[in-house]
């Protein structure tokens, strides 16, 4: 039977502003990928999302990010590997105190935004994301782009991973994300989407904007929670999903990965 976990990025509220569907959303999805502070989110907002993750049985997954709640981390920083390994030092402890203190863990860690990019395309950001995640639990998941820099230093640091790919963006034909400043960056047909989707568990492939085939192995489908179609697009996906035979469940269930 083909398995994939789905993740949505989720806790990304501040002080009076609210922000995304997440209870909703969490009724669908395996995992989630809690904002830390540092793009979005605060302590009360991490605290309810950490409970709504239980309540819903999801798996715990720290989101750090850079330091842009201004840009939601979406900027790019010239900084360097050293004081990364401590962003996200910093911002997974955060995350876990808070699982600890509701007899929970964190099981997976993603970066976020302008990071994650960087990690793709730097081995030393890649190693210091890696290693941050190591030092505070060597049984977590680290969680990058397929196939990625960040997904074989997670590797090379004794972790476990999870190739990502996005049901909600477009790709390039050397597997990198379509930027967001394109106009073909989203992908706002769900039906569309999920047999996207569906190829891609079944044949590690997906095909690029400009119409080339491309590698790329599906271990978690993310949807992202900031997007206004996020919760129709996870409900529809998750239906596609199970339709074609396809079980959905969060990374520690699957003994393949």
């Amino acid at each position: 039977m083909y398995r994939v976990d789905l993740n949505c990025d989720m806790g990304e509220s501040f002080g009076i502003y609210s922000f995304g569907q997440d209870e909703e959303l969490m009724k669908y999805i395996t995992s989630t990928n809690i904002a830390c502070g540092f793009h979005a989110g605060d302590p009360l907002t991490m605290r309810k999302t950490v409970k709504l993750a239980l309540k819903y049985n999801v798996a715990i997954g720290a989101h750090p990010s850079l330091p842009d709640k201004h840009g939601f981390g979406r900027r790019r920083m010239d900084i360097s590997a050293e004081e990364i390994y401590g962003l996200v030092l910093y911002q997974i402890g955060a995350l876990q105190a808070f699982a600890a203190a509701e007899g929970s863990r964190i099981q997976n860690v993603k970066p976020h935004g302008a990071l994650y990019h960087m990690a793709n395309e730097s081995t030393a950001i890649a190693e210091a994301i890696a290693e941050a995640a190591y030092r505070v639990d060597p049984d977590m998941y680290v969680v990058g782009q397929s196939n990625s820099r960040l997904i074989k230093a997670g590797a090379r640091a004794g972790m476990r991973t999870l190739n990502e790919v996005f049901a909600d963006r477009n790709y390039e034909k050397d597997g990198s994300l379509t930027p967001r400043s394109h106009e073909q960056a989203m992908i706002v047909q769900s039906k569309y989407s999920s047999e996207r989707m569906i190829r891609m568990v079944r044949e590690h492939k997906v095909e690029s904007r400009t119409g080339e085939d491309i590698q790329m192995r599906a271990d978690t489908i993310c949807v992202h929670g900031d997007s206004p179609d996020a919760l129709q697009h996870v409900m529809q996906l998750s239906q596609a999903l199970t339709e074609a035979g396809i079980q959905i469940a969060h990374p520690s269930s699957q003994p393949g990965l």
